[in-house]
């Protein structure tokens, strides 16, 4: 009776198990094409899964990239344990826990009705109480941002978690930009107060009452864009 027992719930977990992570790719889909929602008709919220996948698949294109900025092909992501060779597939907490030359970066180009390409990056942070991640997408010009999306573990209802649940928290970084004036990397400061005239461009409003959330959303953001640096320097040399 042991051994039945045993492998019906081996064949119930295995069952179960892709299940689960066909729901979690959907989930990160989801999160990616949120980021450039402005794009799209209508809200993220409203699409069905099967939408969701169509607009992913007619749109995205997906690879990873490395600390140096050199693509990676699929089999350099199967052989990092990830079985897909796709992007999607790629898990930040885990990369991050890598040496940096180890590790593997998602990257995911939105193509827009116009044939505009929006870069789509992964980043991951820490908020008050545990992990908080996004996804922050930048125009062709690799400076302006395009949207953004932002999730959490544990924040606090009503407080750092408005990151996520509040779309007009996001919503401020559409139009901010990552270089100031004379071309140094700054990216973008979550201020309590709201962005000063003096420094719109790099500075969005914070979230009252949390303020160790959004010093973490503006240190992720900082941190996280700038591993996709070399990758960008290495697009605009082409470019020009």
């Amino acid at each position: 009776m042991t051994v039945i027992v045993s492998a019906l719930l081996t064949g119930l977990y295995l069952s179960l198990s892709g299940i689960h992570k066909k729901n979690e790719l959907l989930f990160n889909k989801k999160a990616i094409i949120t980021s450039v929602e402005s794009y799209l008709d209508g809200s993220v919220k409203d699409l069905s899964d099967e939408e969701v996948e169509a607009v992913f698949a007619d749109n995205v294109e997906q690879f990873a990239v490395n600390y140096e900025g050199e693509k990676l092909t699929d089999e350099d992501i199967i052989a990092a344990g990830y079985q897909s060779g796709k992007a999607e597939e790629i898990d930040m907490a885990k990369e991050l826990k890598k040496e940096e030359e180890d590790r593997m970066f998602p990257m995911f180009i939105f193509n827009t009705a116009t044939g505009e390409k929006i870069y789509i990056t992964a980043v991951r942070g820490n908020g008050l109480w545990d992990a908080i991640w996004g996804n922050i997408a930048i125009k062709e010009d690799f400076n302006t941002i395009a949207g953004a999306a932002f999730d959490h573990k544990g924040e606090t209802p009503g407080l750092g978690a408005e990151i996520k649940d509040n779309p007009k928290f996001s919503a401020q970084f559409q139009g901010k930009e990552l270089y100031d004036e004379s071309g140094e990397y700054v990216a973008v400061a979550v201020r309590k107060g709201g962005a000063r005239e003096s420094n719109i461009a790099h500075e969005v409003d914070g979230i009252t009452g949390a303020t160790i959330t959004a010093d973490g959303v503006e240190d992720m953001i900082y941190k996280g864009i700038k591993k996709y640096l070399p990758y960008f320097d290495k697009k605009e040399e082409k470019l020009n």
